[in-house]
C-alpha cells in the first residue's frame, strides 16, 4: 500500500489557494498510482483560524470547498483536515474533523477527541469533542484516523491537562493495520524528538505503523516546522519529511524499511523557524520589504541576517541613527554587517531632533537630574524615524529586541519596541549569541566585535547593559525556569545555585514589565512558552 503524505503550507482563510495546493497533490497521486493521500489538520482553512470560526459563512465556505474537492479524488482514499458544523447536539456547534473520502465519495469523518486548551491552543473555545473512533476498510486493510492531540496523552506528553479518555486505547480494540494522524503541531526548540516519542508510543500500543502528517509554514506568531514522519510498528522512525518547507513523502508499507538516522542541528532548526516565520508573516500579508535600526550590536545584526534570508537582501534596509553617545566601533560594526549581507543603508543622525526635544522640555524639567527620560527620548526619536521611513517607502519595521530584554522591560515603548514584527521576541540573549556563532561557522557574517563586546544601549556615557541587568547567562536560567517551566523561586534558586533574593527580584521585574509587552510588536514563538502567544498574566495583580 502506497501512501502519499502531503506536508502543505496553507494560508489561514485562503480557501481557494489551499484547495489549489490540495488539488495539485491529488493530481500527483493519481499520476504516481498512489493508494492513499493524507493531508494535515485543517488543511482546507489553515490552522489556527481562531475567531474566524465565529463567522458561519467561513465554516460554510470550508464545507463547500470540501465538496468541490470530492470529484478530484477519483481512484484514491483521501484524508483531509477541515472544520465543519457538528451533527450532535453538544455544547459547541463545530467539530475539528478529518474527512474520509474514497473515489469521490465522502465516507464520513473522524472528529478530534482531545481538544487542547492550554498554551497556544484554544480548541475548546470552538469545538465539540469527538466521541467515536472507527477503522475504515480499504484494499483489505483497516485504516485508523486520528488528529494531532488525540495521540499525545497516550505518550504522556500533554501539559496542564488530563483528558478523561484515550482515543489510542479505544482504537486498539479495533486492531487497525495502519494509523494516519493529521497534525498542525507548532514548532518549538528541540520539539522533533518529542514527536517521535509520541508516534512511537501509539505504534507500539496499536502494533501498526503510524504515519504523522504535519502542517508547515508560519501563521501569525506560530511556526509549523513540518518533519512529517513514518514510524513502524516497533516504534522506530523509518522516514522523515523535510523540515520548514512543503514536501510530499511517499510511504510504501509493503517495501522493506530500515531505521532512519535522527540527525539534526537544533540551532539550524531555530534559525530556519525564524526565517520561515518572518517570510510567511510578510508574504501572506502581501508585504515584501523590511527595515530596521542597525546599532552595531549582535541583536540588530542577527535580525538583519534573518531578514535577508527571509526576504532577500534587496528588500532589507538598515538605518544607522547615531547620537552623541554612539561609539565609533558601533557604527563600524553596523556598516560591516550591512556590507556582509549586501543590504542598503541610510545614516540619519538623531542629534538634531534629540537636542530640540531637550530644548523644548528643559523648562519643564527644571531641578530634575537626567535619567531614563532622556535615554528614552533617543530611542523614541529613532522609532519615529523608522516608522516614517516605513510609512513613506513601503517597509515593515523589524524590531530588534530579544526575549531577555523584553522579560525585564529593558526596552522603550514607542522606541525600540516600535515595529510590525519582532523576530527575536522569543529568543533569549544566550540563544542570540549561539545563533550568531552558528551563522559564522563557515565565514564571518556577523562581525566578531559585535558578538564579543559588552552589550550597550549607548544612551548615556559608558553605558553597559550589565549596569542594569544581571549577566545574561544568569538571567536566562531564571527565565527558563520561571517563564517556560513554571518553577517556584526556591526551585529556580536551588537548581541554578543562585541567590533567592536575586531570583525574586527578577520575577518581580518580569511582572512589572507586563504592560510593556502587551504593546510590543508580534513576535515569532520558538520556545515552550513565549511572552505573547500562549502566555496570559494580568497586568494589574498583587500575587507576584
Amino acid at each position: 500500500m502506497r501512501i502519499l503524505v502531503a506536508q502543505l503550507n496553507p494560508t489561514i482563510g485562503d480557501l481557494e489557494g489551499n484547495a489549489g495546493k490540495i488539488s495539485r497533490v491529488l493530481e500527483e497521486a493519481q499520476r504516481d498510482k498512489v493508494d492513499i493521500v493524507q493531508f494535515p489538520e485543517m488543511a482546507i482553512c489553515g490552522y489556527p483560524p481562531e475567531d474566524l470560526l465565529m463567522h458561519d459563512d467561513f465554516v460554510v465556505g470550508v464545507e463547500k470547498t470540501l465538496t468541490g474537492l470530492l470529484p478530484k479524488t477519483r481512484g484514491l482514499f483521501v484524508v483531509i483536515g477541515l472544520v465543519r458544523h457538528s451533527e450532535s447536539k453538544g455544547e459547541k456547534f463545530l467539530c475539528n474533523s478529518a474527512a474520509i473520502i474514497h473515489d469521490g465519495k465522502l465516507l464520513g469523518y473522524h472528529d478530534k477527541w482531545l481538544l487542547p486548551t492550554y498554551d497556544v491552543f484554544h480548541e475548546r473555545r470552538y469545538f465539540e469533542p469527538g466521541k467515536t473512533v472507527k477503522v475504515w476498510d480499504f484494499k483489505g486493510k483497516k485504516i485508523g484516523v486520528l488528529i494531532c492531540e488525540d495521540i499525545w496523552q497516550h505518550a504522556g506528553d500533554v501539559d496542564f491537562t488530563k483528558y478523561a479518555c484515550d482515543p489510542v486505547t479505544e482504537l486498539a480494540l479495533l486492531k487497525p493495520d495502519v494509523l494516519l494522524v493529521s497534525n498542525a503541531s507548532p514548532y518549538r526548540f528541540q520539539k522533533r524528538e518529542i514527536r517521535v516519542h509520541v508516534c512511537a508510543a501509539s505504534a507500539k500500543t496499536l502494533k501498526c505503523p503510524v504515519i504523522y502528517c504535519c502542517q508547515v509554514g508560519g501563521n501569525d506568531q506560530l511556526v509549523f516546522d513540518g518533519y512529517s514522519m513514518h514510524v513502524d510498528k516497533q516504534g522506530q522512525l523509518v522516514q522523515l519529511a523535510k523540515g520548514f518547507e512543503e514536501d510530499t513523502m511517499l510511504v510504501d508499507l509493503d517495501a522493506p524499511s530500515c531505521v532512519c538516522p535522527f540527525n539534526y542541528d537544533p540551532l539550524r532548526d531555530l534559525c530556519s523557524a525564524l526565517i520561515l516565520g518572518t517570510r510567511d508573516y510578510f508574504h501572506k500579508q502581501g508585504f515584501t520589504k523590511g527595515c530596521l535600526g542597525l546599532s552595531g550590536g549582535v541583536d540588530s545584526a542577527l535580525t538583519a541576517y534573518i531578514g535577508v534570508q527571509a526576504l532577500g537582501a534587496e528588500n532589507v534596509l538598515g538605518l544607522l541613527m547615531p547620537s552623541r553617545y554612539s561609539s565609533e566601533g558601533s557604527v563600524t560594526d553596523a556598516l560591516a554587517v550591512a556590507k556582509n549581507l549586501e543590504i542598503k543603508t541610510h545614516t540619519i543622525s538623531i542629534e538634531g531632533p534629540f537636542s530640540e526635544h531637550l530644548k523644548l522640555l528643559t523648562p519643564y524639567f527644571q531641578g530634575k537630574a537626567p535619567d531614563t527620560t532622556e535615554e528614552n527620548l533617543q530611542s523614541r526619536t529613532r522609532g519615529t524615524i523608522l516608522m516614517a521611513i516605513a510609512n513613506k517607502l513601503g517597509y515593515l519595521v523589524l524590531s530588534t529586541g530579544n526575549k531577555s530584554e523584553l522579560a525585564l522591560g529593558y526596552c522603550t515603548l514607542y522606541g525600540d519596541m516600535a515595529g510590525g514584527l519582532s523576530m527575536l521576541a522569543d529568543v533569549s540573549k544566550t540563544q542570540v549569541y549561539a545563533l550568531a556563532q552558528w551563522i559564522n561557522r563557515n565565514e564571518e557574517i556577523i562581525p566578531r566585535s559585535s558578538i564579543e563586546k559588552a552589550p550597550s544601549a549607548e544612551l548615556k556615557p559608558n553605558q553597559k547593559d550589565s549596569d542594569t541587568l544581571p549577566e545574561f547567562d544568569v538571567l536566562d536560567h531564571i527565565l527558563q525556569g520561571y517563564v517556560e517551566d513554571c518553577l517556584s523561586p526556591e526551585e529556580i534558586a536551588n537548581k541554578n545555585q543562585l541567590s533567592l533574593a536575586l531570583v525574586k527580584e527578577i520575577i518581580h521585574k518580569i511582572h512589572l514589565a507586563e504592560y510593556k509587552r502587551r504593546q510590543a510588536a508580534p513576535g515569532i514563538r520558538v520556545t515552550k512558552k513565549a511572552f505573547r502567544v500562549g502566555r496570559r498574566y494580568p497586568i494589574v495583580q498583587k500575587w507576584m
